[in-house]
């Protein structure tokens, strides 16, 4: 019994010496693993915000003009001539036809998936945009009243108002992983 004891208590001391050794090397694996995590993941997501495009009037929920179809066909040559892998991974609109006509022929021509909110809902739409395009590239289509202020939540930035002949101005909020974002504003006109 003597030399049981004696061989339990060996093990006991080495035991000790043993459990910084085990939490170091689980400790060094955790960091790597959040390091690699780190550099592959996706680290900014760009957002490109515009107005629709022109529509007709007189009605609840107008299509587009032909002036609203030639700028909705100069959205494909704007964003179909992307680099592989720099393309639009999405579009978000409302539940709006122009907002809906104005992507139409650029969903078309990329293949990418066109998810449409309620034109009022905001939070959705970044909320949705921030989530299923993480470290993407999104083209969200709204209206006057709507884009400054899917701009001002996907950047802490407020634009300036769009007037209601306004449809050409582009705005691109850029948002890394780690910082703050940025607002790049464009005339498509």
């Amino acid at each position: 019994m003597t030399e049981v004891s004696r061989k339990d208590h060996a093990e006991l001391k080495r035991r000790p010496l043993l459990a910084p050794i085990w939490l170091g090397v689980i400790a060094a694996l955790a960091v790597l693993l959040g390091v690699l995590w780190g550099l592959s993941a996706p680290s900014v997501s760009t957002f490109y915000v515009i107005r629709h495009a022109e529509a007709e009037g007189g009605v609840e929920d107008p299509p587009l003009s032909r002036l609203g179809e030639a700028r909705a066909q100069r959205l494909v040559t704007l964003f179909a001539g992307a680099e592989p892998g720099l393309g639009l991974d999405g579009i978000i609109v409302t539940d709006l036809r122009r907002t809906q006509d104005t992507v139409r022929p650029l969903a078309n021509r990329l293949g990418v998936p066109v998810v449409a909110l309620p034109a009022g809902d905001i939070e959705a739409a970044v909320e949705r945009a921030r989530q299923d395009f993480a470290g993407g590239r999104v083209l969200m289509v709204g209206h006057s009243n709507t884009v400054p202020e899917l701009v001002k939540e996907l950047s802490g930035t407020r634009p300036r108002a769009i007037g209601e002949a306004e449809h050409g101005r582009l705005y691109i909020v850029t948002r890394p992983r780690f910082g703050p974002a940025s607002v790049a504003e464009l005339s498509l006109d």
